[in-house]
């Protein structure tokens, strides 16, 4: 699985090495050529204990295998430049700037660009390098009467305690599924109920909760489009769709076609505002590092916030204190941003 996840998350760097050493350029390579190259260099690259010779060997059984008798030879060749010359080129590749740093460590321009700007460089780099390492692995242990464990990080975890759910009380998760939070307000005793937009998901959600043991309401509905009784909420959860930019490391292909949603988020989060009762709270996450999507839309919102930073103080925002924020370069988790609100 390494090597498969590590090849898609190393792309852009793994190219940019084929075509550097094999003076080709890798779009004008048949496609089972390209996947071979790629493979066998982020072997060579990032996988110190494959010999040369083997990971060159895989590369053109890979090509053999297609078909493709006519490329085995280029195949070959180019394994062996890599072989002789990847370990110098990665290691020489300069960071100094977004663009630089972006090749350096395989990521889109635009994410390296936007922490640069927010965070600085040092930060970047950090986050950059923490998110090509492999995720944690953390399992939630049975609480609240729940029977099962939940693979789910501590900052994923972290956003669902930070709803506040005490027993009894009626809770609203508008984005549920696949219901690792959901789960865990049910086990802290509230009475919830799940919103998921699409069927699939929803029929998942509803599996996944029996197999804990959680009870709970799962609503097959859009969001946005909620029946007018779903309302009165003592707490709503909005745990937004966002660019992911905080789980990189867990999702190998999401930084090759994220996106920022901040309007998306905005709506969800006035309807959130509208199903709360007077008094209520409205708790907003992503697993996302952007402002555009943090607390620019929580300030787009503006409502009062609750001093998260006071409850949870090894997890406050560096720059918003009331506000949350895990990331992976300093808490060893996924990074989430987590703010909680108040309907006056």
């Amino acid at each position: 699985m390494q090597l498969a996840y590590g090849t898609v998350q190393r792309v852009r760097t793994l190219d940019y090495a084929i075509e550097t050493l094999g003076r080709r350029p890798v779009r004008k390579l048949d496609p089972p050529v390209r996947t071979a190259l790629r493979l066998g260099a982020y072997q060579l690259g990032y996988l110190g204990s494959v010999p040369a010779h083997a990971a060159a060997n895989e590369s053109v059984e890979l090509v053999r295998a297609a078909r493709l008798e006519r490329a085995v030879a280029f195949t070959n060749a180019v394994m062996r430049r890599l072989g002789d010359g990847i370990a110098t080129l990665l290691s020489g590749l300069p960071e100094s700037t977004p663009q630089e740093a972006a090749l350096a460590h395989s990521y889109p321009d635009w994410v390296a660009e936007t922490w640069w700007r927010e965070w600085g460089a040092d930060t970047t780099l950090a986050l950059m390098r923490a998110q090509n390492e492999p995720p944690e692995r953390v399992l939630r242990e049975p609480a609240g009467g729940l029977t099962g464990s939940w693979p789910q990080s501590r900052g994923s975890q972290l956003a669902g305690e930070a709803v506040g759910a005490q027993r009894g009380e009626r809770v609203l998760d508008l984005c549920a599924a696949p219901g690792g939070k959901a789960t865990q307000l049910a086990a802290a005793g509230a009475d919830v109920v799940a919103v998921e937009k699409h069927s699939g998901r929803a029929r998942e959600l509803v599996e996944n909760a029996a197999s804990l043991g959680a009870k709970l309401t799962v609503v097959n509905a859009d969001a946005l489009e909620l029946s007018p009784e779903l309302t009165g909420f003592d707490r709503v959860l909005v745990d937004a769709p966002c660019s992911g930019l905080g789980v990189l490391n867990s999702r190998p292909d999401l930084r090759w076609r994220s996106r920022s949603l901040p309007k998306l988020q905005l709506d969800l989060l006035n309807v959130a505002a509208e199903r709360a009762r007077p008094g209520g709270s409205i708790t907003y996450s992503v697993c996302t590092i952007n402002k555009a999507e943090n607390e620019d839309v929580v300030d787009a919102l503006g409502l009062p916030a609750d001093d998260l930073g006071a409850e949870y103080p090894d997890f406050r925002h560096p720059r918003r204190p009331d506000f949350l924020l895990t990331l992976p370069h300093v808490h060893r988790t996924s990074g989430f941003f987590v703010a909680r609100l108040r309907r006056p």
